[in-house]
């Protein structure tokens, strides 16, 4: 079938705030606060003293991202976009006229080590803000670290919603700024059939959990639904299970370097792009080398950002990250969500005068950036921001190229209030 435009998805959004019972990760780290000297707040909301120092001409902030470990694939470009934010910003004069001094930390791929990275970058180390995580596992286990101290972290990743916090930015997608979009996508391309595959860990569960629901509600027949952990290699029974289901689509929620062991297999048994498409919302250009583009070609991603996005931020965001890092580099999603994050970061401390979290908070409410993705915008109540959605097909020069979007940023919904389909889901 021809490909269909869709509407726009745009809707208005009612704002609450989520409460999530996690139990701490961690006991709190016995430090000597202040050893940290003069702060930018004397108590925190929660009763803790800040140590983030305002009198010098620095100011510190944290980038935590897996530098090793299955997760390391995909977040050691998402650290080096932070770093070329930071350097970007330096170069322009800083932030109220401090240079950033970026202090960096590696979560390791393990949920408990980005907990305890996070305390340390807060109290030990007297940062302003962090920028990093990926997996809904290392978000989850760092909450409850930020919440406590009331410290904040910018968090660059699609996720599957259902959350908000006084204390964490997101700005990669909310499931209603890509999971919905590419439901709606395949709907109008006649798919009737879907299986389900994904890493097992929240954010493939919890999106899965969504997609049944649309499902349900749009007349679509969910074949089979698979999970393997993190890091897993052998895909030989999942990709027969998914031949034999002949499913119209495979929707795939896997993250880090399974998707190489997924899409080699998936070749090796003859499934292709025209006979099962996979829709993919963990993949990006940088994964595409990863798995080998001859093993990917023709697949579909739903993200918000391409390096192929035509628009002159993007071009100097491109070139100034290859610049960087090499020519063969190519830029992504989460990559482009974590530079957009340090730049949203400097914005609202200049809106708010203040490195104060209390007076930065405050202050976020239609803060913008025009972002390599396009324009972006914070919603000062639920700490997300708007985004364009983006259907991709990878293409045998290992780029991505829009084959869909929305025409105009979609407002974050993260708990899908605007959508009967998914009563319920939040409980």
């Amino acid at each position: 079938m021809p490909f269909s435009s869709l509407p726009s998805a745009v809707t208005p959004t009612r704002r609450r705030r989520y409460g999530i019972m996690i139990p701490a990760a961690l006991s709190a780290v016995a430090l000597a606060l202040s050893a940290c000297g003069s702060s930018a707040s004397d108590e925190s909301a929660s009763g803790g003293t800040s140590c983030v120092k305002t009198d010098g001409d620095t100011i510190k902030v944290g980038s935590l991202n897996s530098l090793s470990g299955t997760m390391a694939i995909s977040e050691v470009t998402v650290r080096d976009s932070i770093k070329l934010a930071v350097e970007q910003i330096n170069d322009n004069g800083g932030v109220l006229g401090k240079q950033i001094q970026l202090i960096g930390e590696d979560g390791a791929s393990e949920p408990t080590v980005f907990a305890e990275k996070a305390e340390k970058l807060i109290s030990s180390d007297c940062v302003a803000a962090v920028f990093g995580g990926w997996t809904s596992s290392s978000r989850k286990a760092m909450l409850p670290v930020f919440e406590d101290n009331n410290a904040l972290l910018y968090y660059p990743v699609q996720y599957e919603g259902l959350e908000s916090s006084p204390n964490i930015f997101y700005t990669g997608a909310t499931t209603n700024q890509q999971i919905v979009p590419a439901l709606e996508y395949l709907k109008e391309k006649g798919v009737k059939s879907l299986y389900l595959v994904g890493s097992d860990y929240v954010f493939p569960q919890t999106a899965n959990r969504i997609i049944r629901a649309y499902a349900d509600a749009n007349g679509i027949e969910i074949k089979g639904e698979d999970y393997t952990p993190l890091g897993s290699t052998d895909f030989s029974t999942i990709v027969n299970k998914v031949r034999a289901a002949d499913a119209d689509a495979v929707f795939n929620t896997l993250n880090g370097d399974s998707n190489v062991a997924f899409f080699r297999e998936y070749k090796n048994v003859g499934l292709t792009p025209q006979q099962m498409p996979v829709v993919s919302v963990s993949i990006a250009e940088e994964e595409v080398g990863g798995i080998g583009v001859e093993n990917i070609a023709g697949q579909l991603v739903a993200w918000n950002y391409y390096q192929t996005v035509d628009n002159p931020q993007n071009k100097s965001f491109v070139q100034d990250y290859k610049d960087a890092y090499g020519a063969n580099k190519p830029t992504s999603d989460p990559m482009e969500a974590a530079y957009t994050s340090v730049y949203l970061w400097k914005n609202t401390v200049e809106k708010a005068k203040s490195f104060d979290v209390e007076e930065v908070k405050k202050a976020s409410g239609g803060v913008t950036f025009d972002a390599p993705e396009g324009t972006v915008t914070l919603d000062g109540d639920n700490h997300h921001i708007t985004k364009t959605a983006r259907i991709g097909e990878i293409r045998p020069d290992g780029l991505i190229y829009t084959v869909w979007d929305s025409g105009q940023p979609i407002e974050p919904d993260p708990y899908l209030e605007n959508y009967p389909w998914a009563k319920g889901l939040g409980n």
